[in-house]
């Protein structure tokens, strides 16, 4: 009973859910871990489950799996949260696409982790790579100047996704779906999968707003998850210093950061999923902060059609693959 008690007590308010075609609930915000290294996400995830967040994302090629597991078994131990309350996405990675290794792959997320099940295994490219040398086991292929370079591996995708559907047949995964891929590609897929896609994690934000995806997702019954909805800080053109953010923003006296989330969290009839990233705890429970309030549509529509248009993750430059 105290410990009952003691997580009743410490629960916070979480966010809005929405209910995927695989019968498993999406919490609509999540804390995002990429390029988050591992000596801080483990604080960070601690600091999202106090502030409220369920949903927490990483992947395999984010190199902390390991830490993002401690963090949420920090935060079980604390009675901050329970498993079951949680929403653990990760994904595999472009040299586990073989369905010899889609099992071993998932296996090894899940022991990183420390979890028995994951709530959301996704396809993180649409791109097989053969796997890189036994002496390389941490390659992932994206780290600059290494030899050998990636190699494209002819895994026939439907393949993969087969070695997807095993993972639900086994209960090591509720839900599964891809990332980075266009509606062509989803159609595809839909024509020979026993499980269909339950999410289609894109880039997304003012600047990539991708409707057209999102209205087929939509109609397909595929949720849509936004990676990068803020941006990126290291490269121009820099989102949160857009003038239009930056006015609608001081119109509601909110941040740019806070008007992009809530044009995520509010588009298209409020259908699709957030998945900011920060280390800083402050920021963690801003970014929280998208009930309460809303643009109006005069608003909406202005940040729809913002002028500059810009990819941040760019598939040319790491794969060498034209996938847009």
């Amino acid at each position: 009973v105290s410990s009952f008690l003691k997580y009743f007590e410490m629960s916070s308010p979480t966010v809005d859910t929405i209910l995927l075609n695989s019968g498993h609930r999406i919490p609509r915000l999540g804390l995002g871990t990429w390029q988050s290294p591992s000596e801080e996400v483990r604080g960070a995830v601690v600091a999202a489950i106090e502030a409220g967040y369920r949903h927490i994302d990483t992947a395999r090629v984010y190199k902390n799996e390991a830490a993002v597991g401690d963090g949420i078994q920090e935060a079980i131990s604390r009675g901050l949260v329970r498993r079951e309350d949680l929403f653990v996405t990760t994904k595999l990675w472009c040299t586990d696409h073989h369905p010899s290794r889609v099992l071993e792959a998932c296996q090894k997320s899940l022991e990183r982790l420390k979890l028995q099940y994951l709530d959301l295994y996704l396809v993180h490219w649409p791109v097989a790579w053969k796997p890189f040398p036994a002496s390389q086991p941490d390659r992932t292929g994206l780290e600059p100047g290494m030899e050998p370079a990636p190699e494209i591996e002819k895994t026939p995708f439907f393949e993969t996704w087969r070695a997807m559907e095993d993972l639900v047949d086994r209960g090591l995964v509720r839900s599964i779906g891809v990332c980075n891929c266009t509606p062509i590609f989803m159609h595809d897929l839909l024509s020979y999968a026993r499980i269909r896609p339950a999410v289609c994690q894109v880039e997304m934000h003012p600047y990539m707003p991708q409707p057209a995806l999102v209205q087929w997702c939509n109609k397909e019954g595929i949720h849509v998850t936004a990676y990068s909805p803020l941006g990126s800080t290291d490269r121009v053109p820099r989102l949160l210093e857009d003038a239009v953010l930056r006015e609608v923003g001081a119109k509601y006296g909110r941040s740019p950061a806070a008007v992009a989330l809530r044009w995520a969290y509010q588009r298209e009839g409020a259908s699709t999923s957030v998945i900011p990233k920060s280390v800083h705890a402050a920021r963690i429970r801003e970014n929280f902060e998208l009930t309460g309030w809303a643009l109006d549509q005069a608003d909406m529509d202005r940040l729809s059609s913002l002028p500059t248009s810009f990819r941040y993750v760019h598939p040319a430059q790491r794969f060498g693959v034209p996938l847009f």
